[in-house]
Order: C-alpha cells, then sequence, then structure tokens
C-alpha cells in the first residue's frame, strides 16, 4: 500500500502535515482507534527501486539501501475522498521520516502497511489526561477530538517553545498545558511528571493517555500510577523514541525496556483515618 503526496504544510517550526492520496490507498480500512497509526518506509536516496516495491526487491540489499521503517500517526482519515493525513515531527535534516516530509513534493510517493492502534477514549470515563511531546501531539490531538462531549479533559504538551503550539480541537470541556523545553532548567525527563505531579488529582475513573519520550512516559506513569492512583487498566502509555537514541538502536533495546517498565510495582494508597466513634 502506498499514498502519494497531495500537498504539505507546516503546522510548527517542528511539525509538518503531509496529505496522501490516490490509488495506492484503495485497500485503507481505518481501524477506528483514536491513535492509529501506519508502519512507514522510507527509501534512501540513490536506492536502487522505486515505491511501490516487494519485500522480496530490498531484502538482500545493503542494509543503507534498504527501506527504513517509521510508525506514523494517522491524524485523520477521509473515507469520502479516501485521503490519509499525517502529521509529522521534524528536526530538520535529522532522521528519515521528518526529512521526508520537509522536502516532500505533490506525486511523491510513501510506502506503508496497516494501519493498526490499540487506544480510544474509554467512554465510561469522568475525566481524560492526554500527556506527550511533539511526537505524540498528533495522536492527542486526534485522541482529544474522540472524547465524549463536554466531557473534563486535561491535555499536557512538551513542546520546544511556544512557537510549537498548535490549536487542540475538542468536544471536551478541555484544558490544555504546554510545557516549553527552552524555558526549563531541570531535568528534561522530568519536565512532563512534573507537570502531571502539578495538577490536581481528578476524582473517579481517569482515561490517561502518555506517549513520547521513554524517560519522560515512565516518569508519567510512575506519578500517575502512585500518587495519583490512576487505574492501570486505564493507562495507556507507550515510548516513542528514547533520548541519546537512534531509531534503530531504540527497537534493539526497546523490549527490555517495557518489561523492566512493566514490572515496576506501587504500593496501595494509605489507609484512610478511622472516623469519630469507630472502634478498632
Amino acid at each position: 500500500m502506498y499514498g502519494e503526496v497531495i500537498t504539505t504544510r507546516a503546522l510548527s517550526p517542528h511539525l509538518m502535515r503531509v496529505v496522501l492520496g490516490g490509488p495506492g490507498l484503495e485497500q485503507f480500512e481505518s481501524t477506528g482507534d483514536a491513535d492509529q497509526y501506519v508502519n512507514c518506509f522510507f527509501r534512501p536516496d540513490g536506492a536502487p527501486y522505486e515505491v511501490p516495491f516487494e519485500d522480496d526487491d530490498t531484502r538482500d540489499l545493503p542494509r543503507e539501501q534498504r527501506p527504513f521503517p517509521r510508525r506514523i500517526t494517522v491524524r485523520r482519515w477521509d473515507d469520502e475522498r479516501r485521503e490519509l493525513t499525517l502529521d509529522i515531527a521534524t528536526h530538520g535534516e535529522v532522521g528519515y521520516a521528518g526529512r521526508w516530509a520537509l522536502h516532500a513534493q505533490p506525486g511523491d510517493r510513501l510506502q506503508m502497511r496497516g494501519p493498526a492502534g490499540g487506544y480510544s477514549p474509554h467512554a465510561e470515563a469522568d475525566s481524560y489526561l492526554l500527556v506527550g511531546d511533539e511526537s505524540a501531539l498528533p495522536a492527542i490531538a486526534a485522541c482529544a477530538e474522540a472524547v465524549p462531549p463536554g466531557r473534563p479533559t486535561v491535555v499536557v504538551v512538551e513542546v520546544d517553545g511556544a512557537a510549537d503550539e498548535i490549536p487542540i480541537e475538542s468536544p471536551a470541556a478541555l484544558e490544555v498545558h504546554w510545557v516549553h523545553r527552552s524555558d526549563a532548567s531541570g531535568d528534561p525527563d522530568r519536565l512532563l511528571a512534573d507537570a502531571v505531579a502539578a495538577l490536581p488529582r481528578a476524582a473517579g475513573v481517569v482515561s490517561a493517555f502518555v506517549h513520547g519520550e521513554a524517560a519522560a512516559t515512565r516518569a508519567v506513569r510512575r506519578v500517575l500510577l502512585g500518587e495519583h492512583r490512576v487505574d492501570e487498566e486505564h493507562l495507556s502509555c507507550s515510548p516513542y523514541w528514547r533520548r541519546g537514541l537512534d531509531d534503530e538502536a531504540w527497537r534493539s533495546v526497546k523490549a527490555a525496556w517495557g518489561r523492566e517498565v512493566a514490572a515496576e510495582t506501587f504500593p496501595p494508597p494509605p489507609a484512610a483515618p478511622p472516623t469519630e466513634g469507630t472502634t478498632r
């Protein structure tokens, strides 16, 4: 499956929107998940094949000529127009996905597989918490649009600075907090966790979505499962990337990291003090 670029535009200094269409998307079927994504395959410059290609066309090539896989969030799928919108985080000329998005022209093709997904805001939740960095911003924006109307929803997003803030629309009772790295002096792994820890603890069932950098999401997870007492059943926590590692290096250790995080335990909350007149 592949899409052909229709339009591109910058949403912010570090986020590009690419709209894809064409006959290569005829078989695309949305999962209906708010966080659905596609596995995209970026062709290196000078590779001896064109999109679309078969796996057999690339399997025996040197590694530097094989396509580089990256998971990209589906920001929007228009079933009537058969158009796929991807919002892709960019970091200048670093990274295959971001560099491709910066230079994509109408008619360029992008090979992909999917979609897949696993999270939509739980309908039974009393409130929602959506947390992440630029890499998770497209999924956060899609989730915000899927929240039941009027339901309290807090969004906390870490970006480089004010220029990276984008509008987030939602039928919910929405509260958005932006955390600017450029203004911060503390531990970069704790910026989001500290912002979440400062929020009032929500009553009732909280549906939480925490995606982004590995150490940062782990720190937020500890806050939510610890002091905020969010039920793990209602927590979607996914590390998209790891500070200091490129994507290939992160893929090689991600499973072990996930097992280590999943093994963390949290003590039960302290028992409420007895009310007056209660016997022991």
